[in-house]
């Protein structure tokens, strides 16, 4: 019986994607660099700092990536402080309130940074519905590694046969796989050229969800 969902933030919960590509596109101008639509449909589901290693060797760039990272954060925050239609995805906040009313336990595991995590959560107040907040930031591979839903469940104390991962990117599905956890993928129209074919359940929406369904998930 499934016990702890673990939740991914980005394209799962909201869907800050259209910040963050006019942020790092902002950034790569500055940069005077040219990212392929396809390079950063593959970056899906990296942490930032994954990211900028990755740009660093392809790039040459002589930037330290600890400040290329700061950089794109600082333009990232002043663009999600002045966007005013920023809103959680259809459909999830009710399924959080249902979930965490009937005694689901919710953990979060992003790629995202603590900070941008508690923008979120904190302009949302999701805070009071998630036991556990896990940031891609604090390991150092990011998905499609598992380790950041290794330490999920772990934190939860819940065996992995009891959590279930919802996911929305490629990566993120093949890191809850390699983590042993049943993994629901969302694809929702933000999804934008990601693999579900490995995810255990598709939804493309979370009215398919719910408390009742979940909890019988084998």
């Amino acid at each position: 019986m499934i016990q702890t969902v673990i939740f991914d933030m980005d394209g799962v919960i909201v869907d800050t994607e259209p910040v963050h590509h006019y942020a790092y596109y902002q950034h790569f101008k500055q940069l005077n660099i040219a990212v392929t639509p396809e390079m950063y449909a593959s970056f899906t589901g990296n942490s930032t700092k994954n990211i900028f290693e990755r740009l660093k060797a392809q790039f040459n760039l002589k930037e330290e990536v600890a400040d290329l990272v700061e950089t794109k954060r600082q333009l990232f925050n002043d663009a999600f402080d002045s966007k005013e239609d920023l809103y959680l995805l259809e459909g999830v906040e009710d399924l959080i309130k249902e979930l965490y009313a009937n005694g689901m336990q919710l953990v979060l595991a992003s790629s995202s940074a603590t900070v941008t995590i508690n923008r979120i959560f904190d302009r949302f107040q999701l805070h009071q519905y998630f036991t556990h907040i896990v940031s891609g930031e604090d390991f150092p591979k990011s998905k499609p590694h598992p380790a950041i839903f290794q330490h999920a469940a772990y934190l939860a104390q819940t065996p992995i046969e009891n959590c279930i991962v919802i996911e929305d990117s490629t990566n993120g599905i093949l890191a809850a796989k390699a983590a042993g956890i049943y993994c629901i993928g969302y694809d929702s129209y933000h999804s934008k050229m990601q693999d579900y074919s490995k995810a255990d359940k598709v939804i493309s929406s979370f009215k398919e969800l719910s408390y009742d369904l979940i909890k019988h998930i084998h």
